[in-house]
C-alpha cells in the first residue's frame, strides 16, 4: 500500500525523509506532463491497464495528483466490472465522490499510480493521545458510492470500533516517530492486516465526550508530571492492552453489439495451450484482453496464410475462410466458465486435438440488477429492529449493526461477470447504498479462493445424474399423472411442486404443447426479421433480430429429439432455457413481438420449471 503523510511541523527536515524511506511499501510511479526541468514520464494505456516507465499497474488502479493540496483522485475499474472511474473530491455537501464511465487516464498534470487495494467499503480513523490511548472510528469509503452520511447535526456519521493488538502498536509507534502526543492517522484494513494511509497530525475526535474526558485526563498527567511539583501524586490511567486479542482472519464500441462467431478450431491454438499451462489441467480459461488479443492474432496469421500459401499448405486449415473473417471481427466479452471435456472418453492413439469454445452473453439485465438490489432490502428488514418490509424499508436494525461491524463484513461470488454484478446489487441494496455498482462490486465482492465454496459437490454428482434420468424417463410417459404419481415425484409434500404437477398432467403432452409454441414463436420471430417495418423496431440491450431467431431457433433444435426407430424425445433439460427466453421476452421485448400466446408459452414453462429445478 501506497502512503501519503502529511507530516506536523515538529518534525524536522531530515526526520521526514527517514520516515518516508522507512513507511513506503510499494513502488510510486509519477508521470510527468508538465514539469520542464524533468524528463517526462512514459505512458502507455490499454484497456485494463496502463505502463508507465515500465511498471504495469493492472485496473483497479489509482490516480493521485503529485500535490497533497490536490484532493482530485480517481479510481479506474476494469471492464469486468463495468468499466468507468470514481472520482474523488473534497466533500462538498453530502457527496465525496461521483462515478464517471470515463476510463482513460488524464493527460494533463502529475500523477502518483498505485494499486487499488479494496477495504470492504470502510475506513478507519485513529485518534491517538499520547503511546497508550487511541480512539478509532470507521466511516464509509468515499470511493464507495460518494454519499456522506450525516447526523441531526449535520457531522458525518461514523461509528466506534476495536483495534487490535498490531493496530495499537502502530498507533504507539507513531505517536513516538511523529513526537506528537495527540496525533490522528487513518488505516486501511485488507486482507486480513491493517496498513497506515495518511498521518494527518494534531486532531481531535469531533463527537465523543468520552473521548475527551480520557483526553483531558491524560494531557493533564503530562503537564503536571512536564511543568508541576514533584510531589503531585497524578491519578494514572489504567490503559493496558489485552494479553491475547482474537486471531486476525485472513479474507480472501458502440451502442449495438452483434453476435459475429460462435465457435471456431485452429491449430496455433497449441501454442496458446502451451504458453499458458493448459496441459496440467486439461482446460483452459482465456478471459484476459492481452490472452483474447493473441487468440485473434492467431486468426489472422490462419488467414494471411490461407491467401498467399500453396494448395498444399491451404489444405492443411480446415477451417472456412468465413469463419475466420469472422473469428477476426469479434469483439470479446466472454463470460461464464467453459465447460469440461468428458472424464470418459475412452483412450486413442490418434493426434491430441484442442477445441476452442468463444462464450458470449450473460450479460444482467436492468431488471436482474432491480430484483437483487430489492432481494438486499429484504434481507436488510428480516434483522431485528428493521421494521417490516414495504412498510418501513430502511432497516435500521442491520445498519446499526453493520456500522459497528462493517469492516467485517465479506460478500463472495463467482468470477463470472453477471454473478458478481448480481453481488454488487445485492450489497447495495443490503447496506442502503447510493450510485453505481462498479464502486461496490470492486470493494465489498470477493472473488478470490471461492471455487471451493461454489463449486459442485463431485460426490453429489451421482445422485444428480440419477434424479435426471429418472425425471427424464418421466416425462416420456404419455399418460395422467396419478396420486402415486405425484406423492412419488414430491415426497415432501412442497407445495409449488404440487401446483406444478396438477398444472402438467400428462408430462408428454405437456412437452408436446410446449415444443409447439416454441416452434411458433421462432417462425413468428422469422416472418418478423423480414418485415421491414419490424427492422425499425429495436430489441431490448440492442440485440439483433438474427440473433434472437437463432436464440428461439437453438431450442427448437435441441428440446426435441429423433430416436432410431422414429420415436421423438424431449430433452428436459432445455426447459429452464424455454423458460428463461420467453420470460426475457414477455418482460423486455413485448410490445415488439407482441404474440398471442407468449403468455400461455409463459405459463407452461414456468410450472414445468417449478417441478425440474424448483426454487
Amino acid at each position: 500500500m501506497n502512503a501519503k503523510y502529511n507530516y506536523p511541523g515538529s518534525c524536522t527536515r531530515g526526520q521526514r525523509k527517514q520516515l518516508e524511506r522507512k513507511h513506503s511499501t510499494k513502488q510510486l510511479v509519477a508521470k510527468e506532463k508538465e514539469d520542464t526541468e524533468n524528463k517526462k514520464g512514459n505512458l502507455e494505456e490499454y484497456d485494463d491497464h496502463i505502463v508507465v516507465n515500465g511498471v504495469t499497474f493492472n485496473k483497479p488502479f489509482v490516480e493521485k495528483p503529485v500535490s497533497a493540496e490536490d484532493h482530485n483522485i480517481r479510481i479506474y475499474y476494469p471492464s469486468t466490472a463495468g468499466g468507468g472511474s470514481q472520482q474523488l473530491f473534497r466533500k462538498t455537501n453530502n457527496r465525496s465522490s461521483v462515478y464517471s464511465p470515463e476510463s482513460t487516464v488524464r493527460k494533463e498534470g502529475s500523477y502518483v499510480y498505485e494499486d487499488f487495494m479494496p477495504t470492504d467499503g470502510t475506513d478507519v480513523k485513529v485518534y491517538a493521545v499520547g503511546p497508550d490511548y487511541a480512539h478509532a472510528e470507521a466511516r464509509k469509503s468515499p470511493a464507495l458510492d460518494g454519499k456522506v452520511e450525516r447526523d441531526a447535526d449535520g457531522k458525518e456519521v461514523r461509528y466506534p470500533v476495536i483495534l487490535s493488538h498490531k493496530e495499537k502498536l502502530i498507533a504507539r509507534k507513531i505517536v513516538w516517530s511523529f513526537r506528537q502526543m495527540v496525533c490522528g492517522f487513518d488505516l486501511l484494513r485488507a486482507g486480513g492486516k491493517s496498513f497506515v494511509c495518511d498521518v494527518n497530525g494534531f486532531s481531535f475526535v469531533k463527537t465523543s465526550s468520552k473521548y475527551y474526558e480520557d483526553s483531558a485526563r491524560i494531557l493533564g498527567n503530562m503537564i503536571l508530571r512536564r511543568t508541576g511539583s514533584p510531589f503531585i501524586t497524578t491519578f494514572q490511567l489504567g490503559l493496558y492492552v489485552k494479553r491475547h486479542d482474537p486471531p486476525l482472519v485472513p479474507t480472501t464500441y458502440g451502442t449495438m453489439m452483434e453476435l459475429r462467431c460462435v465457435l471456431a478450431i485452429f491449430f496455433r491454438f497449441w501454442e496458446l495451450f502451451r504458453k499458458y499451462n493448459g496441459y496440467q489441467t486439461g482446460e483452459l480459461k482465456l478471459k484476459k484482453p492481452q490472452q483474447l488479443q493473441e487468440v485473434l492474432d492467431s486468426a489472422r496469421y490462419l488467414l494471411i496464410e490461407l491467401n498467399s500459401g500453396t494448395p498444399e499448405k491451404q489444405a492443411e486449415i480446415h477451417e472456412n475462410k468465413a469463419k475466420l473473417e469472422q473469428l477476426k471481427t469479434i469483439r470479446y466479452q466472454p463470460t461464464g466458465k467453459p465447460k469440461k471435456s468428458s472424464d470418459t472418453e475412452p483412450e486413442s492413439n490418434r493426434e491430441p486435438s484442442l477445441i476452442l469454445i468463444v462464450k458470449w452473453g450473460g450479460e444482467l439485465t436492468d431488471a436482474g440488477k432491480m430484483q437483487a438490489e430489492e432481494l438486499g432490502k429484504a434481507f436488510r428488514c428480516l434483522y431485528p429492529g428493521g421494521g417490516h418490509y414495504g412498510a418501513d424499508s430502511r432497516g435500521l436494525g442491520f445498519l446499526r449493526l453493520h456500522s459497528t461491524y462493517r469492516h467485517d463484513l465479506k460478500m463472495y461470488a463467482s468470477e463470472e461477470g453477471r454473478v458478481q454484478m448480481t453481488a454488487a446489487a445485492f450489497a447495495k441494496g443490503l447496506l442502503a447504498l447510493e450510485g453505481e455498482l462498479p464502486p461496490i462490486l470492486v470493494q465489498m465482492v470477493k472473488s478470490a479462493h471461492t471455487d471451493g465454496l461454489l463449486d459442485d459437490d463431485k460426490d453429489a454428482r451421482h445422485y444428480q445424474s440419477a434424479v435426471k434420468k429418472f425425471l427424464h424417463e418421466y416425462f416420456q410417459q404419455d399418460v395422467d399423472l396419478t396420486n402415486e404419481d405425484v406423492t412419488r415425484l414430491n415426497p415432501i409434500g412442497d407445495k409449488s411442486i404440487a401446483n406444478a404437477l396438477q398444472f402438467v398432467g400428462n408430462p408428454r403432452k405437456m412437452c408436446e404443447r410446449v415444443f409447439q409454441l416454441v416452434e411458433k414463436f421462432c417462425h413468428i420471430i422469422s416472418c418478423l426479421k423480414r418485415d421491414n417495418m419490424s427492422q425499425k423496431k429495436h430489441l431490448y440491450c440492442g440485440e439483433t433480430w438474427d440473433l434472437a431467431e437463432r436464440r428461439w431457433s437453438k431450442l427448437v433444435k435441441d428440446f426435441k429429439h429423433v430416436k432410431k426407430g422414429g420415436e421423438f424425445v424431449y430433452d428436459i433439460s432445455k426447459i429452464p432455457d424455454i423458460y428463461d427466453c420467453i420470460k426475457y421476452d414477455l418482460e423486455h421485448n413485448f410490445r415488439v413481438f407482441n404474440i398471442d400466446d407468449m403468455e400461455e408459452l409463459y405459463i407452461c414453462s414456468k410450472y414445468m420449471a417449478d417441478f425440474v429445478i424448483p426454487q
